[in-house]
């Protein structure tokens, strides 16, 4: 990697994800695009001082600035983790995720496609002389749901359940397309639920934190038995670090932590390490079509790549639980009036 054109870059994973890449791949510029929405937040990375770090405000459904980005900066990797993510706004407003996540990918991998330069004595030539490999970053709620037992493969079938994870699973098979339509050397990594530091407080451990340091109520989807495999955000990036420098193009690998967690279980964590009572919890109506279990086998990156989780659950919760107490600041920033509202409608709290 010479320039890595990062598309998200302000958000949760994102900005995790830059601050790796700066520390770990001295050579490599470092090209943030990102439209700064509400999840967005230039602030996540106020620590970055660095010449070889450039941001851009785009959106990425927006091709002829994605085109003039490209033309800019050069890149020759592209890592998307621009997208809708919150399932529960996407059941509110499916349009805007199907427009981003689908219609923004296309916007990108059309423009890493005319980078690449055809033989010029054969325009369906697979062979290219110059180009830009592409990492698309999608989630295990691709799969669907799972029953008490088994576990998410690469080979699973797709079978999104929300809008959310069905324009997530669109995008990848565009993806997968362009990969096996023109040649692309691209990759699709499927997580698991991310956590740890910067994650916006619509997510579940951040919303429970910033709730109890508030004495607020914990809203609780149905009985909260909802079982998540969770993944701390540096180990994320470690392995989508390992898949642009040792993956094989046009593999998908599945990145998981190996930590199946029942929602209820982590906010009562949460309020024991905060030393709050278990009356502030309130079960709420549960969201229509809540998948009941996701739990991912990482066996393919771990065996083929030799990543592997270097995060305990324990340990991570303990690390990211101190990270909020103390960056209170910066959630006080994002916790705006418009987010509570939407926390209002949301949760009829």
């Amino acid at each position: 990697m010479k320039t890595l054109l990062v598309t998200g870059g302000a958000g949760f994973i994102g900005s995790n994800f830059v601050r790796r890449m700066l520390a770990e791949h001295p050579e490599c510029e470092i090209v943030n695009v990102d439209a700064l929405t509400y999840a967005g937040n230039l602030e996540n990375l106020l620590d970055v001082d660095s010449a070889r770090y450039h941001f851009e405000r785009a959106d990425i459904r927006d091709r002829e600035r994605v085109e003039a980005i490209f033309d800019k900066y050069e890149p020759d990797t592209v890592v998307n983790f621009a997208a809708e993510s919150h399932v529960d706004r996407s059941i509110t407003e499916p349009e805007l995720f199907l427009t981003t996540n689908i219609l923004g990918t296309q916007v990108l991998l059309d423009a890493a496609k005319r980078r690449w330069k055809l033989y010029p004595d054969d325009k369906y030539s697979r062979e290219f002389k110059a180009g830009v490999r592409y990492l698309q970053v999608s989630t295990d709620e691709v799969y669907g749901a799972l029953g008490k037992t088994g576990l998410f493969t690469e080979s699973t079938p797709l079978a999104p359940n929300s809008p959310y994870s069905a324009s997530k699973a669109s995008a990848d098979m565009m993806v997968r397309a362009y990969h096996s339509t023109y040649g692309m050397p691209v990759n699709i990594t499927r997580c698991s639920n991310n956590y740890g530091p910067y994650q916006f407080p619509e997510k579940l451990i951040p919303l429970m934190i910033n709730n109890c340091l508030n004495d607020k109520p914990l809203p609780v989807y149905g009985d909260g038995m909802q079982i998540r495999d969770w993944l701390h955000v540096a180990d994320h990036c470690a392995a989508i670090d390992a898949v642009l420098t040792r993956g094989e193009a046009g593999e998908v690998y599945n990145i998981g932590g190996n930590n199946e967690m029942a929602n209820i279980d982590i906010v009562k964590l949460i309020l024991r390490a905060l030393g709050k009572s278990e009356d502030l919890i309130v079960y709420v109506q549960d969201r229509p079509g809540h998948d009941r279990r996701y739990a991912i086998d990482n066996t393919k990156i771990t065996s083929l790549l030799g990543w592997s989780p270097a995060y305990t659950f324990e340990g991570g919760m303990k690390e990211t639980i101190a990270w909020y107490l103390d960056n209170r600041a910066w959630m006080e920033h994002i916790v705006s009036g418009a987010y509570m509202e939407y926390c209002r409608s949301m949760y009829s709290l």
